[in-house]
């Protein structure tokens, strides 16, 4: 089954952590943090509605600018998810610029930053761009289990890690695949058609079974609807994929829990392998992880494929190494 999602590292193994996420049939992306993104077109970036930081530290942050300076001038609104005190940074990148004329923008460009504070609790605060990117008024809510947003075809989940700093690691799962069976459909006398995207996004966001499905260009009718509980024999519904994203932190018995919680089982695993295993001082020393640990990490949440990146610039032209000693670690007993 094809995922609905495609990763990408923006900046390779080496550079700003940036991991750029497609959406299959969509005019909607996600990025899991937002270092330097001068590579991606502008066309990508004015797709990106979500956007995650783990936390505000220069190259986990500084493409903000980049994307506003794209932004500004269409109508959008992006959703931005981060540690406590998110909301803060974010307002005083956007007070550094002058936006006296906004009243000339035809178009609205609105920031809903939400701060996960705790597990349980987030606070959420807009910035306009016609209102100068003012703060407005904090709304707070509870959440479960550190869920950010549980959106009709996704979920995103975080975990708060200790990086120094409060750090966010994310999960982000598909809601479901939907497989339609092209046999099934010629018994029924149904065509293939653009109304099975319909049906797929309808069970999706899990519809009732009254739920109309408009039937195009069927070979009894011209148009019909029908109930979505008695087309549900024509699909096989699969859980969809999981892609976890850690990023700087430190290599510490409750990090190691908090992550394999979170990224337990999942399809794809982005985690920093910032130094080699013969640099564990220096790593412990910077509150990062080394290759073996993420490599231990990967093996120990049962992950299907694990992505190491942000590899320290010490090791340049020494990523082969480095990759090694992160796949020794992760096959393990696997191998």
């Amino acid at each position: 089954m094809r995922p609905i999602f495609n990763p990408s590292l923006v900046n390779g193994r080496c550079g700003d952590p940036t991991v750029y996420v497609e959406t299959l049939f969509e005019k909607h992306s996600l990025l899991f943090d937002v270092g330097e993104i001068a590579s991606l077109s502008a066309r990508k970036i004015r797709r990106v509605d979500q956007i995650f930081v783990s936390h505000a530290h220069i190259d986990h942050f500084v493409g903000f600018d980049h994307l506003l300076r794209l932004l500004v001038g269409h109508e959008k609104t992006v959703q931005l998810y981060g540690p406590a005190g998110f909301a803060e940074r974010v307002f005083h990148k956007l007070q550094a610029y002058r936006w006296n004329l906004v009243e000339n923008y035809p178009c609205d460009l609105v920031f809903a930053v939400s701060e996960l504070e705790t597990q349980n609790s987030m606070s959420t605060t807009r910035f306009r761009l016609r209102r100068a990117f003012a703060a407005e008024p904090l709304v707070s809510r509870k959440t479960l289990a550190g869920v950010l947003c549980d959106e009709p075809t996704h979920r995103v989940s975080a975990a708060i890690l200790e990086h120094g700093t409060p750090c966010l690691a994310f999960a982000l799962r598909e809601a479901a695949h939907v497989n339609i069976w092209k046999n099934r459909l010629s018994e029924h006398g149904l065509p293939v058609g653009p109304w099975l995207r319909s049906l797929k996004q309808a069970v999706v966001e899990r519809r009732a079974d009254d739920h109309l499905i408009r039937i195009d260009g069927s070979a009894t009718s011209d148009d019909r609807l029908v109930p979505l509980g008695s087309l549900r024999d024509l699909l096989t519904v699969t859980v969809g994929q999981k892609i976890a994203y850690v990023t700087d932190v430190a290599d510490t018995p409750a990090n190691r829990a908090a992550i394999t919680a979170l990224v337990q089982n999942a399809d794809i695993l982005f985690i920093e392998a910032a130094f080699a295993e013969a640099d564990v001082a220096l790593a412990r020393n910077r509150a990062h992880l080394t290759t073996m640990a993420a490599g231990e990490i990967a093996r120990q949440a049962n992950v299907r494929r694990v992505e190491p990146f942000h590899f320290s610039p010490r090791y340049a032209g020494d990523e082969v190494r480095m990759l090694a000693e992160v796949m020794t670690a992760f096959r393990g007993s696997h191998a």
